[in-house]
């Protein structure tokens, strides 16, 4: 069979690797084409443009690159037209990736979206495109099932693939132990690193028997970092080493998006940091209809972690909140139940990677 698979981020590129990896064990006469990165294409896809070549965040940076988003569209369709797959698999990765399934639709591609867009936060109203342009959705959230039964639209939810991921990553590093370390995850953009990380870092000065260590984006210079981290003694920064880092820590400082569902996975407390521009902010709030902006928490669907927002985020409210987590207390024991709770609730799907293949292997086939 020819699958064609699109992954525009570097979260993208680890889940399709998995699912490549599952495909070629289903599948001896596979021939995979893709987008997306070193992963996929060292799975054993053929790599037709990698993702650093896609990946425009914000509005400002998208308008700028608008002649360069049409190539790449265009491109791609003349691409996928010249294979002729027998299924596009669209990883996440929306603004793309449903512009290419509409496409498809009308070109009777079949088409199956593998970790649907968090059209549950905003922008809810694309779910009519995707019943209309998808022929198989595959969440990875267990909410999303009753959000798209809402609107008649039947998915199949196969587990989260970090679950699977992580619990890989701890069995083959089984030694990794705790340390006196805080990890600090302030994003993976610049503009967010600015606003969140000064704050992060004076909160150093108030544990001094602990190491604070920086988890740098791999895309950013040393000197960029260098320049936020030179007052400060007790700070050191990892590249690429995110979840060594986490294995060792005792509780870290998270920005929002999946890094907070990586650093519950690994059993670390954590506080959950955002702060945006104030325009920006109130564009969001009004805009976002979600009860919680962090993945656990919105999965349990309580407060589990402490969500520190906007002006919430200040060096005082993170130091209360740090001792509270690095104490031994009633809420450190609830905290561990309830990152149980949401393990096991992850792990409900079983393997993702291999609930996905086996879906899109037995839609193609019948």
């Amino acid at each position: 069979m020819k699958y064609y698979i699109i992954a525009g981020e570097a979260s993208g590129d680890l889940h399709g690797s998995n699912l490549i990896k599952e495909l070629l064990k289903l599948d001896d006469d596979a021939f995979i084409r893709c987008w997306g990165g070193n992963e996929m294409e060292n799975a054993g896809a053929f790599l037709v443009k990698h993702y650093k070549e896609l990946a425009f965040m914000g509005f400002t940076e998208v308008i700028k690159n608008l002649p360069t988003i049409f190539k790449n569209l265009a491109f791609c369709k003349k691409d996928i037209t010249a294979f002729k797959p027998d299924v596009l698999v669209l990883i996440d990765y929306p603004g793309f990736n449903m512009r290419m399934a509409k496409w498809a639709h009308k070109k009777n591609i079949k088409t199956i979206y593998y970790i649907s867009p968090q059209i549950w936060a905003w922008k809810e109203n694309r779910v009519h495109a995707i019943k209309r342009d998808v022929d198989r959705m595959l969440v990875i959230l267990p909410f999303e099932k009753d959000f798209y039964k809402k609107y008649n639209v039947e998915v199949d939810y196969v587990g989260h693939p970090l679950a699977e991921v992580i619990h890989n990553f701890n069995a083959d590093n089984p030694y990794i132990k705790k340390e006196n370390i805080i990890a600090l995850l302030p994003g993976s953009r610049k503009q967010e690193i600015l606003i969140k990380l000064p704050i992060m870092l004076q909160v150093a000065t108030y544990f001094t028997d602990y190491k604070f260590v920086v988890a740098k984006a791999p895309g950013l210079d040393d000197d960029f970092y260098d320049a936020l981290l030179k007052p400060y003694n007790n700070v050191e920064t990892v590249t690429n080493k995110t979840y060594n880092l986490l294995a060792k820590a005792k509780a870290a400082l998270v920005t929002s998006g999946t890094a907070t569902l990586e650093t519950a996975l690994f059993k670390v407390p954590e506080i959950i940091c955002y702060k945006g521009g104030k325009i920006s902010y109130q564009i969001a709030k009004r805009l976002i209809k979600i009860k919680y902006i962090g993945l656990v928490n919105l999965i349990m669907n309580k407060e589990v972690v402490k969500e520190l927002i906007q002006d919430e985020l200040n060096v005082k409210n993170i130091v209360a909140e740090l001792h509270t987590l690095l104490g031994n207390n009633d809420k450190t024991v609830e905290l561990k139940k309830d990152y149980n709770a949401l393990d096991k609730l992850l792990h409900a799907g079983g393997n993702a990677s291999a609930n996905a293949a086996e879906i899109i292997y037995g839609f193609i086939k019948n």
